[in-house]
């Protein structure tokens, strides 16, 4: 599966939220957050959006950290144009 969930697992794991904290922040199950950090389903380039909003509420650090993990590379190779 993909980088997102790899990439959100980390972070929950580096900045203490649980997946729970985070399902009830995005308003969904906890199970849906469960089945991206452990690499069954990818959420969507909209629920990307919704996930680092949801980051940004509980710890801003976290939110960030999200971004530029996922996007990093991106970002980067914008820079480098």
């Amino acid at each position: 599966m993909g980088k997102a969930g790899r990439v959100l697992k980390q972070v929950l794991e580096t900045y203490g939220i649980s997946q729970n904290k985070l399902a009830v922040t995005m308003g969904i199950e906890r199970t849906v957050v469960y089945r991206w950090t452990h690499e069954r389903t990818d959420p969507g380039g909209d629920t990307i959006t919704l996930i680092t909003v949801a980051l940004n509420q509980l710890n801003s650090k976290a939110a960030q950290t999200f971004v530029d993990l996922y996007l990093g590379e991106i970002i980067q190779g914008d820079e480098n144009a």
